[in-house]
């Protein structure tokens, strides 16, 4: 792996989180599925491109764009070592030779010059120490003309599942959600933001449009409620009261995620984004 400048996310996404994630990998492509075909219709993905997908973590959207790629090749690059082992496998067991993964920091791994067609990422820039560094480093990687899709998280407000968390005040010590101002879920949720990163970037024809789509958390209430408390926010907030405050916690979530429930059970929430584009003059 090259240098890591963004340590703190990587050691996060390098223990517990990326663990979570690599082992839940299908769990957590069904809940932002949603957005793979509006991301990848956005970056205008043709046969003989190559593509550069940023924060790809178990690569799903790499290796969905690398079938659309059919003559040309995905390359996926993230922090996570658990989240590429599990990309990789995932990419053997599906039999796809022009997909590739790299363990980096996109804000210095070596991307100049390497001619990318096109950058994508589902929800994999919102957690750059310099988001301005990380861009133009990925801009860099562009050839001239090249485009940019990618997802991030819009107001948490939206979000449903980060709202059911937000239900849980009375049992877990939960502060503001939504918070702007460093790396995290949040850091592009304003569009004036977004335009305030990748225009000293260095990129051009910026635009954001809003979309959203409903996920799959789980079969059942109770399913689902495991699920969002033995990820990464909701196993930090467990870990923070007794036992017996746990359980109530995990009580009402159950019995507020029924009325999320479909008529097959299945609990879907949804999620609101922002879907930007951009491209490297």
């Amino acid at each position: 792996m090259q240098q890591i400048v963004n340590s703190e996310q990587a050691q996060a996404w390098n223990g517990y989180e990326g663990r979570h994630w690599a082992r839940n990998q299908e769990r957590w492509d069904a809940v932002n599925e949603g957005f793979d075909q509006p991301l990848l219709d956005a970056a205008a993905l043709t046969p003989g491109d190559s593509v550069l997908d940023i924060g790809c973590g178990a690569g799903a959207t790499t290796r969905l764009a690398a079938r659309r790629a059919t003559d040309g090749h995905a390359t996926g690059v993230d922090l996570s070592g658990p989240m590429l082992e599990r990309a990789e496998a995932s990419a053997r067991a599906e039999r796809l030779d022009n997909v590739t993964f790299e363990q980096g920091d996109a804000q210095v791994h070596p991307l100049a010059g390497r001619g990318f067609d096109v950058a994508i990422s589902r929800y994999g820039v919102m957690f750059f120490a310099d988001p301005v560094a990380a861009f133009t480093n990925i801009g860099r990687g562009l050839r001239p003309g090249g485009r940019l899709a990618f997802i991030c998280a819009a107001d948490a407000e939206q979000n449903e599942w980060l709202q059911a968390l937000a239900e849980l005040r009375d049992h877990l010590p939960i502060g503001e959600f939504g918070a702007t101002g460093g790396p995290g879920m949040f850091s592009l949720a304003d569009p004036a933001r977004v335009r305030e990163v990748l225009t000293p970037a260095g990129f051009a024809d910026i635009a954001v449009e809003h979309t959203e789509a409903a996920g799959r958390w789980g079969q059942g209430a109770q399913d689902a409620a495991d699920f969002l408390l033995d990820s990464g926010p909701g196993r930090h907030l467990l870990g923070q009261v007794d036992a017996e405050a746990g359980a109530r916690a995990r009580h009402a979530l159950v019995e507020l995620l029924r009325s999320h429930e479909d008529t097959e059970g299945v609990v879907r929430l949804r999620s609101s984004a922002w879907l930007v584009t951009a491209v490297r003059p």
